[in-house]
């Protein structure tokens, strides 16, 4: 276990399209949002949805692949590593913010579908 390292898998739906950028040094940058569902029973049987949403940040040639290849609702897969960083606004106020830095994406298909009850 001297190897563990940080590593994310996620299956979701892409919030919206991918925000390319290329910024003045030539580097390449796509940002979105996805969408991860849970389902779940509570405590009356109703089958409940719940929604996390992630930021993802991909670079350079993935980047534009990215932006060329999904869209708003695709259902992706996105393996990368979790990034948090920080900073101050103009009135001193601390901002917290959680990434995932996209090291692979695969397309799967269609939006999910909400689970059938048993």
């Amino acid at each position: 276990m001297n190897n563990i390292k940080n590593q994310v898998t996620l299956i979701g739906n892409l919030g919206s399209d991918m925000e390319f950028k290329t910024f003045d040094s030539a580097k390449k940058c796509s940002k979105a949002s996805l969408a991860t569902n849970q389902y779940y029973k509570n405590r009356d049987g109703e089958l409940v949805k719940e929604t996390q949403w992630h930021n993802l940040v991909a670079w350079g040639k993935l980047a534009e692949l990215m932006n060329n290849l999904a869209k708003k609702g695709d259902q992706i897969l996105v393996q990368g590593k979790i990034s948090y960083r920080n900073y101050e606004d103009v009135d001193g106020k601390k901002h917290y913010i959680t990434e995932i830095i996209v090291n692979e994406f695969m397309k799967i298909g269609k939006p999910a579908t909400v689970p059938e009850e048993n």
